[in-house]
């Protein structure tokens, strides 16, 4: 692993353990060079994942984009970072798991809609506004009417 401080290749694992959820393996490691300390995380991954985008524009799955668009949206809002951690890790398990390896877009919006949705009705809008490219405030203002209705019901 190479170290972020000196770019040297060799590091030593002082402390492994596993994270909240049991996805991860965290390490904490020091660098042989400079001895600065850092952690990185070790997880399963089921395949290769690709992500089609609009015009048929194809990159590889970043779980950190992902990670840092749901903390976006849930910023300042009382949402433990084990939780996003956990909603991330769902939203990456059910992809692996669809035995797709080129996945739209679309279906990952959707699916952090769906577990937004059920995390923070604020988190969620959030994200709509962004996701969904509201142009006006009515096309928010609409969106946020059908959230607070199905909140009520």
């Amino acid at each position: 692993m190479r170290c972020p401080f000196c770019s040297n290749e060799a590091s030593q694992v002082k402390d492994s353990r596993p994270t909240d959820d049991g996805a991860a393996i965290r390490r904490r490691r020091q660098c042989e060079a400079c001895g600065a300390r850092f952690t990185t995380f070790e997880r399963i991954q089921l395949r290769e994942l690709t992500v089609v985008k609009s015009g048929d524009r194809r990159e590889p799955f970043e779980r950190d984009k992902l990670m840092r668009s749901v903390s976006t949206a849930c910023r300042k809002r009382p949402i433990q970072p084990a939780q996003i951690e956990r909603l991330v890790s769902g939203i990456q398990r059910q992809l692996e798991t669809t035995g797709e390896s080129e996945i739209p877009s679309q279906r990952i919006g959707e699916l952090v809609m769906e577990a937004l949705k059920g995390l923070d009705s604020v988190a969620y809008i959030r994200f709509a506004s962004v996701y969904k490219d509201f142009r006006e405030a009515k096309d928010f203002e609409e969106f946020a009417g059908n959230v607070s209705e199905v909140g009520k019901s």
